[in-house]
C-alpha cells in the first residue's frame, strides 16, 4: 500500500484516540501530537466528498509537525536525530503517495493509511519522541519533563 512500515503494538496500548499515555511533558510537542491524533481520526471518518480537503489539512499539519521536531533536533547537536528524521520522511512519502491516489478517486487507500497511522503513532510517540521531549525540556529548564497521567479504572 504505502512506504509506511507498521510494527505491532502491545494489546493494551490504545490507538485512534488521544490519551494521557501519549503525554511527553513538553507542551509544544504534546499539543502537536494531540492535533495529529485528531486529524488522523478525521482521515478515517470524513465523508468521501471532504476527504481530499482533510488529507490536505493533514499534510499541512505533518509538514509543520515534522519540520518543528526536526528544527528542535538541529539545536545543539541532538544525538538521535537521523533515525527520527528518516521515520518522518517515510510517513511523508506515504501521505504524498496516498494524496495522489485519492486525487484519482481511490478513497479506500486513505482510510487504510489512517488505520496504519493510528497504529504507527503511539509507537513513534512512545519510543522516538520522549528523548526529544526530554532534550527540549532540559534545554529550556535544565530539568526533566514531568508528566501527570490520569489512572482509569478497568473494573467491569
Amino acid at each position: 500500500m504505502t512506504a509506511l512500515d507498521i510494527n505491532p503494538l502491545p494489546p493494551d496500548v490504545p490507538t485512534g484516540e488521544w490519551h494521557d499515555g501519549l503525554l511527553l511533558g513538553y507542551r509544544p510537542m504534546d499539543d502537536t501530537h494531540q492535533e495529529f491524533v485528531v486529524l488522523v481520526k478525521r482521515l478515517r471518518t470524513a465523508p468521501d466528498d471532504e476527504l481530499q480537503a482533510v488529507l490536505d489539512d493533514f499534510l499541512a499539519h505533518i509538514g509543520r509537525h515534522f519540520g518543528e521536531e526536526e528544527q528542535w533536533m538541529s539545536l545543539d547537536g541532538y544525538p538521535a536525530g537521523d533515525c527520527h528524521v528518516e521515520e518522518h520522511a517515510a510517513v511523508m512519502r506515504s501521505v504524498l503517495e496516498v494524496r495522489d491516489l485519492v486525487a484519482t478517486g481511490q478513497r479506500k487507500v486513505c482510510r487504510e493509511l489512517a488505520g496504519a497511522l493510528e497504529e504507527w503513532f503511539p509507537l513513534h510517540a512512545t519510543y522516538m519522541d520522549p528523548a526529544l521531549a526530554k532534550w527540549m525540556v532540559k534545554r529550556s529548564t535544565g530539568g526533566s519533563p514531568v508528566v501527570l497521567r490520569r489512572k482509569t479504572s478497568r473494573a467491569g
